[in-house]
């Protein structure tokens, strides 16, 4: 039997966006799946995430992103648009979050169709690998194309069933706190966190333990 594990992601997140292409190719590899539940940054959940944080963690966190994105060989930008609205003159996070909002739901239309982990991982390459404006034209299009989707039904879900895709939004965040851990990337395998990018190579290990075996052919 082909082995799964939860992937808990948010499009807003850099770590996220490193973690991605490895766990696509995981699936490719080995017989197993992902289970794509896409999130909201805590940014966006949490009121006032960015004034309860220590003021040494933004610095220390951009250091450490350019750092495991050079030592991965993946391009790192900051997004342009940012996906969540933000002045970060005053860390105000705006009420109204559109480019968030489609991203996730487009994530969790995109897992309907079993293809969550591709879109993530197209979409996230070009939002963090420094496409500018990457909401404006075919972007968004082009990056499902590559996850082997249909944007234009993509958007047809969003357009007819978005309080179909909050609850199943909701439901992620729910069960993301239930696996253990409120950051992202997490992975769950068998009620076990592992929380991080840098902690694929643990789930690895702990999926081989439990008969994980590569593909064949």
């Amino acid at each position: 039997m082909s082995l799964q594990f939860d992937l808990f992601w948010s499009f807003r997140s850099p770590y996220s966006y490193l973690a991605a292409p490895r766990l696509l190719q995981l699936t490719k590899a080995y017989d197993v799946t992902c289970r794509f539940r896409p999130v909201y940054p805590l940014a966006v959940r949490v009121e006032g995430f960015f004034k309860t944080v220590n003021p040494l963690w933004p610095g220390y966190i951009i250091h450490d992103l350019l750092r495991e994105a050079e030592q991965l060989g993946i391009p790192m930008h900051w997004p342009d648009p940012d996906p969540i609205v933000q002045n970060f003159a005053t860390l105000e996070v705006a009420k109204e979050q559109p480019y968030i909002t489609r991203l996730t739901r487009l994530g969790a239309a995109a897992e309907r169709q079993s293809n969550g982990l591709a879109f993530a991982t197209a979409m996230s390459t070009r939002i963090w690998g420094g496409v500018k404006d990457w909401d404006k034209g075919d972007v968004l299009a082009e990056a499902a194309n590559e996850a082997g989707l249909n944007f234009e039904q993509l958007e047809k879900t969003l357009s007819t069933d978005s309080n179909g895709l909050d609850t199943e939004i909701r439901q992620n965040e729910a069960n993301q706190t239930e696996g253990g851990h409120w950051g992202v990337p997490l992975m769950v395998f068998e009620d076990e966190p592992f929380f991080g990018q840098d902690r694929i190579k643990s789930l690895v290990w702990r999926m081989k333990q439990k008969g994980l075996k590569a593909r064949q052919g």
